[in-house]
């Protein structure tokens, strides 16, 4: 931005383009999401509703894909291609978390009424929603550091995650028995699920910090700065969170996960890295989990 000093004109791209995002990385998760009923199956039978699901997963990701295209080509646009960009990676991510979900649970037999039917799961989907967000950003030319995987200040990193996922850890029983509908939990019952726990949460903590701040974080920073970016990212998480079925307050829930989303990117931004956001996320999500598993 020009010394902090807008014109009207650049006030209302600035607006136009906020708006554009919310509501285009709002409506591809929430359309395109793999958890929970489809948006199409619950509107149009399973059957029609999963080959419309598949057609409007193909159609955003070439709309997506042709858009930046076409905005990297214009020399007044080009600056955007990149926002159109990783929209199209999230459709593949959200895609490709969908598909391996399906296949898994197919093919090996797993079960979600026991915690390695939802860490095994998870951490296959994890490798591949990562993946796919580096190669298709290195494709791009952009660089890891351009997703925040880099060292970047790593001994406040690890000094922040650690310090973070423990105490998170310490309060988890209390928070899962208030916020997430924890049943008859205590730490000999949860002692056996310790492994499942940290594959999952580490697994969905590196998921969502990349497939969200780290992908869209440094691409927002030209047009709005450190603060607003992170604002809007955190926006965006919070109200996708919304109708959760883990918890047991969705307001409280919210109103919590607003401010630890904007830690997050803080954390991302100070250490430039994503390893303590993940720590951190992954430390938040203990409570969550146990909630679901002790339900099983």
């Amino acid at each position: 931005m020009k010394n902090n000093k807008l014109t009207p004109g650049e006030w209302f791209e600035r607006i136009v383009l906020a708006l554009l995002f919310i509501v285009a990385g709002g409506a591809v998760i929430i359309i395109l999401k793999p958890w929970g009923p489809l948006f199409f199956v619950t509107r149009f039978g399973d059957q029609l509703g999963r080959t419309i699901d598949y057609l409007s997963r193909a159609g955003a990701g070439i709309l997506f894909l042709l858009l930046a295209f076409l905005l990297k080509r214009s020399k007044r646009l080009e600056r955007y291609w990149q926002l159109a960009y990783a929209m199209f990676i999230l459709v593949v991510a959200l895609t490709l978390s969908l598909l391996s979900g399906r296949y898994l649970l197919v093919t090996l037999q797993l079960k979600d009424t026991v915690p390695s039917g939802w860490a095994i799961p998870k951490a296959v989907e994890t490798i591949l929603i990562v993946l796919a967000v580096v190669l298709f950003t290195r494709v791009s030319g952009g660089s890891l550091g351009s997703i925040y995987i880099q060292k970047g200040k790593w001994k406040l990193g690890l000094i922040i995650g650690i310090t973070t996922f423990l105490l998170a850890a310490a309060g988890s029983i209390p928070m899962a028995n208030l916020l997430f509908n924890g049943k008859d939990l205590s730490v000999a019952r949860v002692v056996p699920w310790i492994p499942w726990i940290l594959i999952t949460v580490l697994a969905n903590g590196t998921l969502e910090e990349v497939l969200f701040r780290g992908l869209f974080l440094r691409k927002l920073q030209p047009f709005f700065g450190s603060f607003l970016s992170n604002f809007l990212i955190g926006f965006v998480f919070t109200i996708l969170h919304q109708g959760s079925s883990y918890t047991s307050d969705q307001y409280f829930f919210l109103a919590v996960t607003f401010p630890l989303a904007l830690a997050w990117g803080y954390i991302m931004q100070k250490t430039d890295s994503v390893w303590a956001s993940i720590l951190f996320h992954a430390g938040m999500d203990i409570p969550i989990f146990l909630g679901i598993f002790s339900n099983l």
